[in-house]
């Protein structure tokens, strides 16, 4: 069997993603990539050195250029033959294209898979992760998502892959890109940090979960992220939001001050590898998956943490 794993770049980078992708992909068989965008040469090039790759199909084009649904999902379809399974990351990107290619090759799709049982049977959480389906297809090509955070990285070098070129799909018409506006943000990428401190309703407003948090986060070179309720009240950015309705994070190291853990948040953080919980309430949520929890108020442990590191 030959799987096919849609690439997430930005025409110039590799998004780490992909390399998840690659080793949920191994597990099935052959593992190539498709690098479909404009000017992409060099992502091209990044995706043939990844370990475990043995053919990157390399689509260039215009209509390519800011990954729009409608314009990769033909191209994806057009290439789907020679395929057994299509994989695609769990992320914005990857949700927005897969039921698309789903659809226009009339077979199910199967979301957000945690783990390969066999060539065609899949295990995927639900209920907030707190059960975990079997689900087996027996369509000819499987479309498939992969959470990124429950497969190791494929090591971004070592691999010489053949890089083929085809032709771009045809264009859509049905959209068009416009334009975007990009907050720019030093820090790093939530999914791919290492390192997340997070924070919660309790600290009461924008100013004060700022003033809090973000000396610890510069100390450790850490992201920011929030829990849904502090989003909501207006403390953080929607793009800062861990959890179900959010991001799916695996770091190293994931800090939560002043998050009590609801269902919702504790599935897009609980396979993190070490969790530092601050709480002042001994009977919060969070703590039945943290590893460290410091019963405390965390205004005055946060600052003594920063002085501390």
């Amino acid at each position: 069997m030959t799987v096919l794993v849609i690439a997430e770049h930005d025409n110039h980078t590799l998004k780490p993603a992909t390399l998840n992708l690659v080793t949920a992909a191994s597990k099935l068989g052959e593992v190539h990539i498709l690098v479909a965008g404009h000017n992409a040469a060099g992502v091209a090039q990044q995706a043939s050195q990844v370990a475990g790759v043995s053919e990157v199909i390399h689509a260039d084009g215009a209509s390519l250029a800011h990954g729009l649904a409608e314009s990769l999902a033909p191209q994806v379809v057009a290439l789907a033959g020679g395929y057994s399974h299509l994989l695609f990351p769990a992320t914005a990107g990857g949700k927005n294209t897969a039921p698309r290619v789903a659809a226009l090759l009339d077979v199910a799709q199967i979301s957000d898979i945690t783990a390969v049982v066999s060539a065609d049977t899949f295990e995927r959480p639900i209920y907030a992760g707190n059960a975990i389906a079997t689900v087996q297809s027996a369509d000819a090509v499987k479309v498939i998502t992969v959470r990124g955070t429950a497969f190791d990285a494929a090591a971004s070098t070592g691999g010489s892959a053949a890089i083929e070129t085809v032709a771009a799909a045809a264009d859509s018409t049905s959209s068009s890109y416009l334009g975007s506006e990009i907050a720019k943000n030093d820090r790093p990428e939530l999914t791919a940090a290492k390192i997340i401190v997070s924070g919660g309703r309790a600290l009461g407003s924008s100013d004060q979960f700022n003033e809090v948090l973000t000396p610890l986060a510069d100390k450790l070179g850490a992201a920011l992220g929030a829990s849904r309720a502090a989003v909501d009240a207006g403390y953080a950015p929607n793009d800062w939001q861990v959890g179900q309705t959010g991001k799916i994070v695996a770091p190293q190291l994931y800090i939560a001050a002043g998050i009590s853990g609801a269902i919702q948040h504790l599935a897009g953080m609980k396979d993190s590898k070490v969790i530092v919980a601050i709480n002042k309430d001994p009977e919060a949520p969070i703590f039945s998956v943290a590893d460290y929890g410091l019963e405390a108020d965390l205004f005055a442990a946060v600052p003594a943490l920063t002085g501390s590191v």
